[in-house]
């Protein structure tokens, strides 16, 4: 791997963001319950998160892509429903678990 394959994941494309903002809230929560079960008190690569969940076919929604949903864990990750270690904006080089008791 060299210093070309590292960077940092990109941005929604006009279409994608307009494609987002039709989500409904039902929509975005069953996203963010989607990426939530996905996870445990074990870290995990958030890119693995991320794909386990866009094809879990409970919550695959067309046309929403894997940014989104990175979006979303650092949004978990600000309400500490996530903790994360890493720089959360490269998906394959940062990991997320749920919060330990001591964490709370």
């Amino acid at each position: 791997m060299d210093d070309l394959d590292i960077k940092p994941d990109g941005k929604l494309t006009p279409e994608q963001e307009i494609l987002v903002r039709l989500l409904t809230d039902n929509e975005v929560l069953e996203i963010d319950m989607a990426l939530l079960s996905n996870t445990n008190d074990k870290w995990r690569k958030v890119a693995m998160v991320v794909a386990t969940t866009m094809f879990d076919l409970t919550c695959r929604i067309e046309g929403i892509p894997d940014i989104y949903y990175s979006q979303r864990i650092r949004k978990l990750v600000g309400e500490k429903q996530l903790v994360a270690r890493g720089d959360l904006t490269y998906m394959r080089y940062s990991e997320v678990r749920k919060p330990l008791a001591n964490e709370t």
